[in-house]
C-alpha cells in the first residue's frame, strides 16, 4: 500500500474531517501535551485513528522537516476524482479559475492553495512540466486547502486556457507593463486568472493566449509581488466583485 505523509495541525485536521479512513497514522510528540495537541489527539480517537507517540527526531525524519508541529501522518493518497471538465461541470455559478505559470517553490504553491481556498476559486491549474507537485511541504503551507481545492496539472497549458475560452471562461493574464489595472476589468462572469513565476512572469505562449492583460497598481517602491499575495489580492478582487453583483440582483 503506497503512502504519503501529511504534517501540521491544519493539513492533518483537514483529513481527519474530510477523509479519516485514509489515515494509517498519526505521529504525535509524546513531549507536547498543551491544549492544542489534547485536542487534536481527542479529535483523533474519536476518528477511531491509530496514534504513535514519537520524539522531535523522528518526527523530523518522517517529515523531511523540522516544522511538524508535533503531529505527522501517514495516508493514502486521496483518488484524483476531478478533470477540469469534470470540476467546470459541477459548477453551478460562474467559474473561478486561477492559473499558475511557472510556480516551481511548494511554498509559494501551498500558500497559493491557500488563498484559492478562501476566495472560492474551483480549481487551480498548472503545467506538468513547469510546476511543482502536490507534497508534504504544499499540504503544510496550504493548511488543508490542498485537501479542498483541486490542483490540475495539465500537458499543454496553452490548449487549455483555449479549451477555457471555448467554455466561455475570460482568460485574464497578470504582467507589469499592462495597459490596464486589475481593477479596470470585470471579473464577475467565468473567469480564469493566470499569473507568472515572480520575476519572471508568464512565458510567451501563456501570455499571447490570454484575452487581456491587466496589472496590479503599486503604490511603493517595490515593483513586483510575491506570486501568492498577487493571486490573492486577484482572487478576491474577482469575489468583491461578485459579491458586489449578487448583493445588486438581491436588491
Amino acid at each position: 500500500m503506497s503512502t504519503k505523509v501529511l504534517f501540521g495541525f491544519h493539513a492533518v485536521t483537514v483529513r481527519l474531517k474530510t477523509a479519516p479512513g485514509s489515515i494509517v497514522e498519526i505521529h504525535v510528540d509524546a513531549a507536547r501535551r498543551d491544549a492544542r495537541m489534547r485536542q487534536f489527539v481527542e479529535r483523533a480517537q474519536a476518528a477511531g485513528v491509530k496514534l504513535v507517540d514519537s520524539d522531535d527526531q523522528r518526527l523530523i525524519r518522517l517529515a523531511g522537516s523540522p516544522r511538524h508541529q508535533g503531529v505527522v501522518a501517514r495516508v493514502t493518497p486521496l483518488a484524483q476524482q476531478h478533470s477540469l471538465d469534470d470540476v467546470l461541470d459541477a459548477v453551478s455559478a460562474a467559474p473561478l479559475v486561477l492559473v499558475l505559470d511557472g510556480v516551481t517553490d511548494p511554498h509559494n504553491l501551498g500558500a497559493c492553495l491557500r488563498v484559492a481556498d478562501g476566495a472560492g476559486a474551483h480549481a487551480v491549474v498548472a503545467p506538468k512540466d513547469h510546476a511543482v507537485g502536490l507534497n508534504a511541504t504544499v499540504a503544510k503551507v496550504a493548511s488543508g486547502a490542498a485537501e479542498t481545492v483541486p490542483y490540475l496539472m495539465v500537458t499543454n497549458l496553452a490548449r487549455t486556457l483555449n479549451e477555457l475560452k471555448e467554455r466561455g471562461l475570460q482568460v485574464i493574464g497578470t504582467a507589469e507593463d499592462a495597459g490596464q489595472t486589475l481593477y479596470d476589468v470585470d471579473l464577475g462572469g467565468p473567469v480564469a486568472l493566470v499569473l507568472g513565476a515572480e520575476g519572471a512572469g508568464m512565458r510567451a505562449l501563456t501570455r499571447k493566449t490570454c484575452d487581456a492583460l491587466v496589472r496590479i497598481p503599486m503604490a511603493g517602491a517595490v515593483e513586483s509581488l510575491n506570486v501568492s499575495v498577487a493571486a490573492g489580492v486577484c482572487l478576491f478582487e474577482a469575489r468583491r466583485q461578485r459579491l458586489a453583483a449578487a448583493g445588486r440582483r438581491g436588491g
